[in-house]
């Protein structure tokens, strides 16, 4: 290994190609919306309308459910192979949607990406302990979560140009499959499981990444087993979980009804709905590198417990304000940019959400970032059901009105959750 004075670069090429695993994951996520709602799917599928609502809440319940258990097989066993495992199995899967016949295989296909993409993002967070300076974990945070987001944004407009092009919604799944089996191989063959570990990392970024750490060395003791007792007994940890669960309440109508939305009450085409959709989630796209900033910023003026807190909660109470602001305009370009201003203050906090499960999961952290992923999913997966009963309840004139401001009120709540997390206090004591 060289010893040469300036540090190599390994640690951003492995924080580069993480984000770009996370665009391929939130296209195959978010596909979905805007594959259902085709003119070429309804036509070949016909689904009723509570089979579509199931079957985009099926992933989002496999993905929740699965958290822990991948989060356990991170912590145990690391996260090279079983991540490039991971995304190679929900490619496959997603390429499995296109061969869907009817309503059961299109479920099991999703259920299935949505068991494969569970690990993902608690691996991600032990990947930052490791290959990210400690004072600028809420940055690198923000990169992986811009390219989820990213490639979220980008689902909707691409998703619709590859069915309009092709002629037909399986085009969209066979393709992304494919892609999601090259960026396999190029994880594998970036990513190792620590700096140490790495034959072209120098002693030098070593010593980066060593900053404030003591002894910066590959885990020698894996923990075996979840810390359950801990993780139920720990009132810091359950207000994070009631954060993520009502933030994922409220941002879930832009990936799964905002397209629905603007097809049903404003009459939009496939393509202008798939348009307007994409500027939205762009708009938020910038919230996350400036939450990042933010949240490092006031931690270290301010102490952890003011930096992460601060931007969880605030920030959901603005997005919640946004809501209403999107009801008061008529012109589909004024309701592209009130949801985008939804999803840039929904993201600005989400940074500050990573960071804090960092601080307080010690060497569980890949576990206890599955668990409170698990919660906020959940939230993601009665979503669509959750909006169709409201709707059916309290919608007389079909505006979509009061489903709205049940994801606004979701906000409000996030946001008040959000006031009584503290990142000084650890799950498990002696893993302060």
């Amino acid at each position: 290994m060289s010893t040469a004075a300036k540090p190599t670069i390994v640690r951003h090429q492995i924080l580069a190609t993480a984000t770009m695993v996370a665009f391929l994951m939130y296209l195959d996520r978010i596909c979905l919306a805007n594959i259902v709602g085709s003119d070429s799917f309804q036509k070949n599928m016909a689904l009723e309308g509570w089979q579509i609502d199931w079957v985009k809440g099926a992933f989002f319940w496999a993905y929740a459910l699965a958290q822990v258990p991948a989060g356990w097989l991170s912590d145990r066993f690391g996260t090279r192979a079983l991540i490039t495992i991971y995304i190679a199995t929900w490619s496959l899967f997603t390429a499995a949607t296109s061969f869907s016949l009817g309503f059961t295989t299109l479920l099991i296909a999703r259920l299935g990406c949505g068991l494969a993409e569970a690990g993902y993002y608690p691996a991600s967070s032990g990947l930052l302990t490791r290959w990210a300076h400690i004072e600028s974990r809420g940055f690198a945070s923000s990169l992986i979560s811009w390219g989820g987001r990213v490639g979220g944004a980008a689902a909707p407009a691409l998703t619709a140009y590859v069915i309009l092009r092709a002629g037909d919604w399986r085009w969209a799944g066979w393709l992304y499959g494919l892609v999601g089996i090259v960026v396999a191989v190029c994880y594998w063959r970036v990513f190792r499981e620590h700096p140490r570990s790495h034959p072209r990392c120098n002693e030098a970024e070593i010593r980066v990444l060593a900053e404030g750490r003591g002894d910066f060395q590959p885990a020698k003791d894996p923990p075996r087993r979840f810390p359950f007792i801990a993780a139920c007994r720990s009132w810091n940890l359950w207000m994070g979980n009631a954060v993520q669960f009502f933030t994922n309440i409220g941002w879930a109508f832009l990936i799964l009804s905002l397209p629905d939305y603007l097809k049903k009450v404003m009459h939009l085409d496939d393509g202008m709905s798939g348009i307007i959709t994409t500027g939205a989630l762009f708009i938020g796209i910038v919230a996350l590198p400036l939450g990042g900033l933010l949240t490092d910023w006031i931690s270290r003026h301010h102490g952890r417990r003011l930096g992460r807190m601060l931007p969880m909660s605030l920030t959901k109470f603005a997005a919640a304000a946004c809501y209403l602001l999107a009801l008061w305009t008529d012109s589909p370009w004024g309701m592209a940019i009130a949801f985008g201003l939804v999803a840039f203050f929904a993201d600005i906090g989400l940074p500050a959400m990573w960071t804090f499960m960092q601080d307080i999961s010690g060497k569980h952290q890949a576990q206890l970032f599955g668990w409170g992923n698990m919660w906020g999913n959940f939230g993601a997966a009665i979503m669509p059901v959750l909006f169709t009963a409201v709707l059916k309840s309290f919608d007389t004139n079909q505006d979509f009105h009061e489903g709205v401001w049940m994801c606004a009120g979701a906000f409000m709540l996030a946001g008040g959750f959000a006031l009584f997390v503290n990142a000084e206090k650890p799950v498990i004591q002696e893993d302060a």
